[in-house]
């Protein structure tokens, strides 16, 4: 049976950031690929994160198929509202 094809998930993040952490392991716990821009390694994308999220500065910050999503609470009430999976699904 084929795999179902997932949404493109970029998260913006840092390394001592346990908001980040929790986020990417709810979406590593739904074998979700993602992208992540470490803010630590790549300081100069924190502009362009900025501008994609309308002007927040807090990490982390999730984007779903360019589709802003908020932090790490915002990600995981999709998930108690049932509906982050189908925003993961490709649409």
């Amino acid at each position: 049976m084929p795999q179902a094809e997932q949404a493109d998930v970029v998260i913006y993040c840092s390394g001592y950031c346990p908001y980040c952490t929790r986020a990417k392991y709810l979406l590593q716990s739904k074998s979700v690929v993602f992208t992540e821009i470490s803010l630590d390694t790549e300081p100069h994308r924190r502009d362009e994160m900025i501008e994609r999220s309308a002007g927040l500065t807090s990490v982390p910050q999730i984007f779903i198929n360019a589709q802003h999503i908020g932090g790490c609470d915002d990600l995981y009430a999709l998930e108690s509202q049932g509906k982050l999976d189908s925003l993961l699904a490709k649409t």
